[in-house]
C-alpha cells in the first residue's frame, strides 16, 4: 500500500474506524477519505455508488457497522440484520465495480457456533448453531465474509476479512443498554463511585470467559493485514488469552476506584460460555498485540472521563 494511496476508511468515527485512522496516520498514510453517516449513508445503494464513482478509492477498510451488546443485539434484531447487510453489500459491490485494489472487511468473533471447540479456529465457521441472542448480527457478518470470498473467486478481487475478538478502547460506546460488557462495566462502576452506591449488580453468574483486544492494537493489525495478507480465508485477530467476567468486573472496579460490593444477578443470561480466538495464523504472519488488559482499561477509563457520559 503506497504512502500516497487513496484510502477510504468506512466508519472512521467509530471505535474501530478511528483506531485504523490513527494506525494509518502513524505509518505516514495521509490521503485518507472519510465520510460521516450524515454525509454518506452506507445503507443507501445509490449514494454509495455515486461516492465510489466520484472518489475512486484504491484501498478500503470496511469498519462501518451497527454494533451493540447482548441487549441491543436481541432487541433490534431486524435492524442489526438489515443495516449490516446493506452497508457491507453496497461497499463490497462498489469496491468491485470501481476496481478497488484491496478491501479489508471486519467481522466479529460472534460468527462462530455457540458451542464450537475452544480456542476458535477459522475452520469452525458454519459448523454449528449460533448464539441465539446475536444471531442476526452474526449472520450479517458471515454474509460479508462469504461476499468477499465470492467476489474473490468470481472476479479475482483482493478482498480479505479479519475477525476481531471483543474490543474496547478510545471512542467506545458507553450507552447504558446498548454497550458491550467492558465499557458497560466502566460506566457502571464509575457512576456507582460518583453516586456513592454500596453495590453494583452485574448480569449473569460471572463465569463466562471473554478475550479483550484494545482497539488501537486492532487498528495496527488491520494496517498490517492490508500490507501482508492476501488469502481467501478470513483471519482471527485477538490476544490469545481470556478472563472470566467475574475477574474482569473486579479488575475494572479496581481501576475505576470503586470500593462497594459486586452482585452477580444469576437470573440474567450469561451468553456464550467461552469465546477465545485461535490466533496462530496471525502470529505466524508476525503480528502480536502490544497493550495488556490492565493498561488498556486504564486508557479506556481515561477516555471515558473526557467524554460527556457522566
Amino acid at each position: 500500500m503506497e504512502k500516497e494511496a487513496k484510502i477510504f476508511v468506512a466508519g472512521h468515527r467509530g471505535m474501530v474506524g478511528s483506531a485504523i485512522v490513527r494506525a494509518l496516520e502513524k505509518e505516514g498514510y495521509h490521503n485518507l477519505i472519510k465520510r460521516t453517516s450524515k454525509e454518506l449513508d452506507l445503507r443507501n445503494q445509490s449514494q454509495v455508488a455515486d461516492f465510489f464513482a466520484e472518489e475512486q478509492p484504491e484501498y478500503v477498510f470496511l469498519a462501518a457497522a451497527k454494533v451493540g451488546g447482548i441487549v441491543a443485539n436481541n432487541t433490534y434484531r431486524a435492524d442489526f440484520l438489515y443495516e449490516n447487510l446493506m452497508i457491507q453489500t453496497n461497499v463490497i459491490h462498489q469496491a468491485y465495480v470501481q476496481k478497488v485494489k484491496k478491501l479489508l472487511f471486519l467481522g466479529s468473533s460472534c460468527i462462530y457456533p455457540k458451542l464450537a471447540p475452544q480456542p476458535l479456529q477459522e475452520d469452525y465457521l458454519l459448523t454449528g448453531t449460533l448464539e441465539p441472542t446475536n444471531e442476526p448480527y452474526a449472520i450479517a457478518k458471515i454474509a460479508g465474509i462469504k461476499m468477499c470470498e465470492a467476489y474473490r473467486s468470481q472476479y479475482g478481487c483482493n478482498f480479505i476479512s479479519a475477525m476481531p475478538t471483543n474490543l474496547y478502547g478510545i471512542n467506545d460506546n458507553y450507552h447504558p443498554q446498548n454497550s458491550h460488557v467492558l465499557p458497560a462495566l466502566i460506566r457502571r462502576f464509575h457512576e456507582a463511585k460518583i453516586a456513592g452506591l454500596s453495590e453494583v449488580s452485574i448480569w449473569g453468574t460471572g463465569s463466562p470467559l471473554r478475550e479483550f483486544l484494545y482497539a488501537d492494537d486492532l487498528g495496527e493489525a488491520c494496517v498490517f493485514l492490508m500490507q501482508n495478507y492476501d488469502e481467501e480465508q478470513f483471519i482471527n485477530v485477538g490476544v490469545g488469552e481470556d478472563i472470566s467476567i467475574r475477574d474482569l468486573a473486579y479488575l475494572v472496579r479496581e481501576i475505576v476506584g470503586y470500593d462497594g460490593d459486586v452482585h452477580f444477578d444469576t437470573r440474567k443470561p450469561d451468553g456464550t460460555p467461552r469465546k477465545l480466538m485461535d490466533i496462530n495464523k496471525l502470529h505466524t504472519l508476525g503480528w502480536r498485540h502490544k497493550i495488556l488488559l490492565r493498561e488498556g482499561i486504564a486508557l479506556a477509563y481515561e477516555d471515558f472521563q473526557k467524554k460527556e457520559y457522566h
